[in-house]
């Protein structure tokens, strides 16, 4: 998800990725509760809090802090009853905007999103209106000390994964999103734990972004992931990488 990636490089080297910890861990937690309490408390047994628990150990989450939020949707504590929602639509430039958030209030949440969008050149859109530009896929990622790029082609190939790409950097396989979990758990079995796995939507066509519309639409996706209630946000743009090196400066 090129246009995904971009923006969080562009927060980091900004200094603003220590800002957002916190946020980053409450979603991570928000996630793990909703995972654990919708399934068995135990990671071993459920795939989604695996995932989860993964995610947060990939941030350096403290051990405590997960064990906190599974016990919590385990002994019912809080009273949270939270809501998947995806919200779709459309930012300066045209580039198409996928929103998840989990929610205990949709309508405050929408409120939001849509606001974010009114605010920064964009228009919340309909359920669909713009997923049909992007794939749901699964995607897992290792190092390449992990494995050689014939061994993981031949280990994802048996998983039942749909497609990988391997160079000097890692490994990033890719899948169906219902078989995530599947072939996750079958390159976990051979190489070990993956340095990321998550189901994420990529985009089949992107807009390619001159620096001014760039801007723009940085600032809108900033806005987006600033709501407490969003988990992710994905956009189908490319900056290239002149323009890239300028917004990073």
């Amino acid at each position: 998800m090129a246009g995904h990636s971009q923006f969080k490089n562009i927060m980091h080297r900004k200094g603003a990725q220590d800002a957002r910890r916190g946020r980053l861990f409450a979603r991570l937690i928000r996630e793990i509760t909703v995972s654990a309490g919708q399934g068995l408390p135990d990671p071993a047994s459920n795939p989604r809090l695996r995932a989860a628990v993964a995610a947060a150990r990939e941030a350096n989450m403290p051990k405590d802090t997960v064990d906190r939020a599974i016990k919590k949707a385990a002994g019912g504590a809080g009273g949270e009853n939270y809501a998947e929602v995806r919200y779709e639509g459309y930012g300066p430039a045209g580039v198409a905007v996928m929103v998840e958030a989990l929610t205990d209030n949709r309508n405050r949440t929408a409120s939001d999103i849509r606001s974010a969008f009114a605010k920064h050149g964009g228009a919340l859109g309909e359920t669909n209106s713009v997923s049909f530009l992007f794939l749901r896929l699964g995607v897992i990622e290792y190092p390449a000390s992990a494995g050689s790029a014939d061994d993981m082609l031949e280990a994802a190939i048996e998983a039942g994964a749909e497609n990988v790409e391997s160079d000097d950097t890692g490994h990033e396989v890719t899948c169906a999103a219902d078989d995530f979990f599947a072939v996750r758990d079958a390159l976990e079995a051979r190489f070990g734990a993956p340095e990321s796995a998550k189901v994420e939507w990529r985009p089949t066509t992107s807009v390619t972004l001159d620096e001014d519309r760039a801007t723009t639409v940085l600032k809108l996706l900033e806005a987006l992931e600033d709501s407490d209630d969003v988990q992710n946000v994905y956009a189908n743009y490319e900056i290239p990488d002149a323009v890239l090196a300028r917004l990073s400066a």
